[in-house]
């Protein structure tokens, strides 16, 4: 069966395509909350610390992170079409909780389901489509993933807070979720095939050494894998601070949820269309380069934040950061895939989401705490610069940016 296997994005298309359509559907279930959570903590359950409304991400951010790092692991054993399947199945009672909880807790409930079904699922589909494209197009195939995601956050983001305009938070803006929860199961359940036999096959020509440990050199020893995990941590720390207090502080500026619905949604969009670009680029460019400038950009954008007053300020920095984003993005999934062996890369890139993902959780109890104690602005100040030294991390740390690590020169 394995003779029939082949590699690339045309002698896969339709499983690709399929995947990708899915993972919008992933993207989706995030973009539900993006813009009206913190405002339901608020005028639902009268809850106004900044800690406490941003616990739910640091809920969705640990949870999220730790199943990444189970569905790397588990990959080659129980089989990625599996985990994509399950993880939807975790999907299917959050839009009802969200619609019906009582209290916050059945908040936090809800992102506990929610991290489960994102960390399955997202990492699923990202490591089925390395699996079927073969190392030429992996960049191009992590834009093509990653856009479909984030484009449905933006979409998703946007047409929320219009309907909670319009309708009020709640139950209309989550009706979506059952949609994206039933297509999404019902698609991979009965139409995605597994990956396993392209791994098979693409591990025969593979000339990547495997690593000795994989935790612990995906974390930091290995100077790319290393470089790239702190970066996804970091730049997950400011998209933590974005979704959680960034619609706080467009109401303290005096913006109704129609205008915030536009701004918090400008910058997903863009993070989601940039990256059908990024990705292609990360095939081509220097890998070292993307990293630090999309860093670099991510960083400058938020410390003018500081300084942002109007609507076109605010809009204007959205695209910033969503450009800034996706220039990182997809660079860092391409660069995992490049640089381990394809039997420890679906466990590689579980740690890399593992210390990634976790970036939301650390940033939403950082920034929490600093909003609470010395108000929004100096949050964004601090993460800022967090940001910007991340960049200059990878600028000192990585090597062979256009090699695969461990090949011979």
């Amino acid at each position: 069966m394995t003779k029939t296997i082949e590699l690339g994005l045309k002698n896969n298309w339709k499983q690709f395509s399929l995947l990708v359509l899915i993972n919008a559907f992933v993207g989706g279930m995030v973009g539900l909350e993006r813009s009206i959570l913190p405002q339901l903590a608020d005028v639902d359950f009268g809850i106004a610390a900044k800690t406490a409304i941003l616990s739910f991400i640091v809920v969705f951010g640990f949870t999220k992170a730790i199943t990444n790092y189970f569905t790397g692991a588990l990959a080659n054993k129980i089989g990625r079409k599996n985990l994509l399947v399950i993880g939807w199945v975790f999907a299917l009672p959050i839009p009802f909780i969200l619609i019906h909880a009582s209290n916050w807790n059945w908040i936090i409930f809800a992102n506990v389901l929610l991290g489960i079904n994102q960390g399955l699922t997202w990492s699923s589909t990202v490591v089925m489509k390395i699996d079927l494209v073969g190392d030429k197009n992996r960049g191009l195939a992590m834009g093509i993933n990653e856009s479909a995601g984030y484009l449905a956050v933006g979409v998703v983001t946007f047409l929320t807070g219009w309907l909670a305009s319009e309708y009020g938070l709640r139950p209309y803006p989550f009706y979506m979720g059952f949609g994206f929860a039933g297509l999404g199961l019902l698609l991979s359940w009965l139409f995605v095939k597994d990956t396993m036999h392209h791994v098979v096959k693409e591990t025969k020509t593979s000339n990547v050494q495997k690593l000795e440990n994989i935790f612990w050199e995906t974390s930091w020893k290995n100077p790319n894998l290393g470089s790239i995990s702190q970066a996804g941590l970091v730049n997950n720390l400011n998209d933590g601070m974005v979704w959680g207090l960034f619609p706080i502080l467009l109401v303290s500026k005096g913006f109704g949820l129609d205008k915030i619905a536009v701004i918090v949604a400008v910058y997903p969009i863009v993070w989601g269309a940039g990256q059908l670009f990024t990705g292609k680029m990360a095939d081509y460019l220097n890998k070292k380069s993307m990293l630090f400038w999309g860093m670099f950009l991510q960083g400058l954008t938020l410390l003018l934040m500081v300084f942002a007053q109007t609507y076109f300020h605010y809009i204007f920095l959205s695209v910033l950061l969503g450009l800034g984003t996706a220039i990182v993005y997809p660079t860092f999934l391409a660069g995992m895939a490049d640089y381990t062996h394809p039997q420890q890369r679906a466990a590689s890139i579980g740690v890399f989401r593992l210390w990634r993902d976790s970036g939301y959780a650390f940033g939403a109890i950082l920034t929490g705490i600093i909003a609470d104690t010395f108000g929004i602005l100096p949050s964004v100040v601090v993460i800022a610069i967090l940001t910007i030294i991340s960049s200059f991390i990878i600028l000192v740390r990585m090597t062979n940016p256009l090699k695969k690590f461990g090949t011979s020169t």
